[in-house]
C-alpha cells in the first residue's frame, strides 16, 4: 500500500472479506506519516514492513496488487512503476493530473498482458447507486435520455496540498470524478463533449481550490448530462456529502437522494429497497483471482480520467472540449 491521502479505507474494508490477502509492505512515496496506516493494518492482523522508497518496496515484496493512494500528482508515476513490474493496480482517482501522464499510464498498461487496473470509484458500490443502476440496466426507465447529478461536500479542514492545482488537481477531477463516473456508468456510453465552469473565489483562503463547479456533457449515444459540485454543505449537516443522481428515460425516472432510491414509471411511484451487493476492493481482488468480472476496468478508468481532465480544461479555458473516438 502506497500512501493514505484518499480512499485507502476501501482496501482495509475489503481485507475483512479476504482472509487470503496479506498486506506485506506500506510506504507513502513522500513525507507523509504512514504510522496511522500501519496501525490500521496491524489492527486487522497484518504486519507489513515499512518503506521510505515505494519502488524498493515493489522490488523487495513483489506483490500481486498495489494500492496507490499517495500524492495526487504522483499517481501516474506510481501506476507506471507498478505496471512495468506487472503488478495489478488499485489506484485512487484520478489516476493522473495531466493528459500527458494519463497517456504514460495507458502505454504502460498496454505493454502488459494480464494486469488489472482500476480506479477507486467506490460510490458505484454504495447500495443506493448500485440499486438504481441495476434498475436502469433492467429497463425500469426505458431508454435513458438525460442524467443530472450532484456532489455537495462539507469543506472542513483541508491539507496544504489542496491549496495548489499542481498537487490537488482541481475540484472537478477530485470530487467531480464521482459525478462524471455516474454519468458514464448509467448512460452506458463514452463521452462526446463537455463544457464546464468553476470558481475559487470565497473559498476560505484555500488558494487554488475551486469551491463550486458546473458541467454539461453530451454522450456518444445522445444522452445529455450535467453535474453541479460544491464545497458549500454546512458543517451542521447530518452527513459529509449530499450525493444525488436523477436518470430520466422514455418510460420513467429514477432518483437517488439521501441514500434512498425512488422510481416513477408506468407501475407507479415507489421507493426501491437498497441492498449491499459487492465491496469495491473485494471485487478487484476477485477479478484478479479469476472468480468474477470487476465492475471497473482499465478502459473505464482511462475514459473517466480523460473526462475529468477535459472538463477541468474546459472550465479553465471557457471552451467546449471534444473527445477523440
Amino acid at each position: 500500500m502506497i500512501g493514505l491521502r484518499g480512499h485507502h479505507g476501501y482496501v482495509l474494508d475489503g481485507l475483512k472479506l479476504l482472509p487470503e490477502i496479506k498486506v506485506t509492505g506500506i510506504g507513502s512515496g513522500c513525507e507523509d506519516d504512514i504510522s496511522p496506516l500501519k496501525a490500521k493494518c496491524e489492527a486487522l492482523g497484518h504486519n507489513p514492513k515499512t518503506f521510505t522508497d515505494y519502488r524498493q518496496m515493489l522490488d523487495d515484496e513483489k506483490p500481486d496488487i498495489v494500492c496507490v493512494d499517495g500524492p495526487f500528482e504522483l499517481h501516474a508515476e506510481m501506476c507506471v512503476e507498478a505496471l512495468h513490474r506487472n503488478i495489478n493496480v488499485f489506484c485512487e482517482k484520478p489516476i493522473s493530473l495531466t493528459i500527458t501522464d494519463l497517456e504514460r499510464v495507458r502505454k504502460a498498461f498496454n505493454s502488459t498482458s494480464t494486469v488489472h487496473l482500476a480506479s477507486m470509484v467506490g460510490l458505484r458500490y454504495a447500495p443506493a447507486f448500485m440499486t438504481a443502476w441495476k434498475e436502469v440496466k433492467n429497463g425500469a426507465v426505458g431508454k435513458v435520455k438525460m442524467i443530472t447529478t450532484q456532489k455537495s461536500y462539507k469543506l472542513g479542514k483541508r491539507s496544504e496540498f489542496f491549496k495548489k492545482r499542481s498537487t490537488y488537481g482541481g475540484t472537478i477531477p477530485w470530487v467531480g470524478s464521482h459525478s462524471l463516473d455516474w454519468i458514464y456508468w448509467f448512460s452506458g456510453s463514452k463521452f462526446k463533449s463537455v463544457y464546464a465552469s468553476h470558481d475559487s473565489s470565497d473559498n476560505f483562503d484555500l488558494g487554488d481550490l475551486e469551491i463550486t463547479s458546473l458541467y454539461q456533457a453530451v454522450m456518444e449515444n445522445g444522452v445529455l448530462a450535467s453535474g453541479n459540485i460544491d464545497y458549500l454543505r454546512p458543517a451542521s449537516a447530518p452527513a459529509h456529502g449530499d450525493d444525488r443522481v436523477r436518470v430520466a428515460g422514455t418510460e420513467g425516472v429514477i432518483e437517488v437522494m439521501g441514500g434512498k432510491v425512488n422510481l416513477m414509471n408506468a407501475s407507479g411511484n415507489r421507493e426501491i429497497e437498497c441492498k449491499p451487493d459487492r465491496q469495491i476492493f473485494a471485487d478487484f481482488v476477485h477479478h484478479v483471482q479469476g472468480k468474477s468480472i470487476s465492475l471497473v476496468d482499465a478502459e473505464q478508468t482511462f475514459d473517466l480520467t480523460e473526462a475529468c481532465l477535459l472538463a477541468r480544461e474546459s472550465a479553465d479555458s471557457g471552451k467546449v472540449m471534444f473527445f477523440k473516438k
